[in-house]
């Protein structure tokens, strides 16, 4: 039941909202100090809820395996699940494995293959936000639900948008994305006009983790592999 909220208090929670904005500035600055020194990664996104036995958590297990052997560390929500594999198979490669946790009242717990120093909790999904964006140099999105899809859309909106530089995005399963791929092309584009033709080139959908790779090393083979500060 939402709490109601007496007029006369009005001034005191209006208050208490400013006191926020340290917290906010708190977590900034822990991510900020703890990832500047994490070097080039990748993002690997992905459903908390898919178990060791689905085919999609082998395949972000041998993606970060690779994205390891190539020289990326891998970041991820921290969690069970697409998360827990991509820190696995990080972390069994011997490379960077970076958990960006969040508490949630189900699902979210850390994971066992997060390095030590590498594990960051947040309470504020805006702040965890930034940071994948901002310390990733490619986004890997997995098959995965609401949160998973945000993630994606927010990233692909900030680069349609020039408030970010261009960096590789990449869906993974076409049997899951392909019908979100069609809906963008069928509806928002040809149907009502609302994205360009150029925005369908800021995604590539493949199925296997050589793909992945070819896709990050084609994009960084025309710069030099660096943070994305």
């Amino acid at each position: 039941m939402k709490k109601e909220i007496n007029p006369k208090n009005w001034n005191e929670v209006k208050s208490n909202d400013s006191w926020g904005i340290f917290k906010i500035m708190g977590e900034f600055v822990n991510g900020y100090e703890k990832l500047s020194r994490i070097g080039p990664c990748v993002s690997i996104f992905g459903s908390a809820r898919t178990k060791p036995d689905d085919k999609y958590y082998q395949l972000a297990e041998n993606i970060a395996t690779k994205l390891a052997d190539n020289g990326y560390g891998v970041i991820t929500g921290g969690g069970p699940g697409i998360m827990e594999a991509g820190n696995k198979g990080a972390h069994n490669a011997g490379g960077t494995s970076v958990g960006l946790n969040i508490e949630l009242p189900f699902e979210q717990h850390d994971n066992p293959y997060i390095d030590s120093d590498k594990s960051i909790d947040f309470d504020y999904f805006f702040v965890r936000k930034v940071m994948f964006v901002k310390y990733s140099q490619g986004f890997v999105v997995m098959p995965g639900g609401f949160g998973t899809l945000d993630e994606f859309f927010e990233a692909l909106t900030l680069i349609q948008t020039h408030k970010i530089g261009k960096f590789p995005i990449i869906l993974v399963g076409k049997d899951f994305w392909g019908g979100l791929v069609d809906w963008i092309k069928d509806t928002l584009l040809k149907s009502y006009g609302n994205i360009s033709p150029d925005d369908l080139h800021l995604v590539d959908i493949v199925d296997h983790e050589d793909e992945v790779i070819e896709i990050l090393n084609n994009f960084y083979d025309k710069y030099n592999l660096r943070p994305n500060f």
